[in-house]
């Protein structure tokens, strides 16, 4: 096999377990977040459980990844394709981290009524879902044009997450009871922000990978 087939060969194994770890942590979000409305214990549980998968795939793709710039002396745009992917794993890993950490969360509210109905929270992950999606998706494809289009989808998470604020603090305001659960749930719709900014930072990597520019 050529060296350059084994590169191509080495580089779609990267790819098919980045897909593999968006997927894992498209789910990771899914399942948090699904567990905070149904107040499913089981599921928060079994969602930081998994979190040790995720973390497994960005060891292996991290591996591949250096076996290729060490073995392979990739050309410039080669290099920054596999940079690119090292720089991206970091960004999912701390995404299935913010899913665990939601989970987390979920089990401190114990049986008390929630003091507001969740509406903007799971608004905001659909959101964020998608941006991860579509950021790994834009890098597999080459598609700068669906790497470049986070920043607008961001703007919008970060509005929701200034709605939610803002009616937290009412509510803390009207009963200094709810602030208990005032500071869990800002916790966790800043979770959420923050997946937003985590799929931004993947689609400038991926531009980078296309382009040779950094955002």
């Amino acid at each position: 096999m050529s060296i350059r087939n084994r590169y191509e060969k080495e580089l779609n194994e990267v790819f098919n377990n980045l897909v593999l770890m968006c997927r894992k942590v498209e789910i990771a979000i899914e399942n948090s977040v699904k567990a905070l409305v149904e107040r499913n214990i089981e599921l928060a549980q079994i969602t930081m459980k998994n979190d040790y998968e995720i973390n497994a795939l960005e060891r292996d793709i991290e591996q591949g990844c250096l076996k290729i710039l060490l073995m392979e002396h990739p050309v410039a745009g080669d290099f920054r394709e596999v940079s690119a992917a090292l720089k991206m794993i970091t960004d999912l890993e701390r995404i299935g981290d913010q899913a665990r950490d939601i989970s987390e969360i979920t089990l401190q509210f114990d049986d008390e009524p929630y003091i507001k109905k969740l509406e903007h929270i799971p608004q905001m992950a659909r959101i964020v879902i998608e941006m991860v999606k579509d950021s790994v998706a834009s890098y597999i494809n080459r598609d700068l044009a669906l790497a470049t289009s986070l920043d607008k989808r961001d703007d919008v998470v970060d509005n929701l997450f200034e709605t939610v604020k803002k009616e937290l603090v009412e509510l803390v305001k009207k009963d200094s009871n709810n602030a208990d659960q005032v500071i869990l749930f800002m916790m966790i719709a800043k979770y959420i922000e923050r997946i937003g900014d985590h799929a931004v930072n993947i689609g400038e990597w991926v531009e980078y990978a296309i382009t040779g520019a950094h955002s």
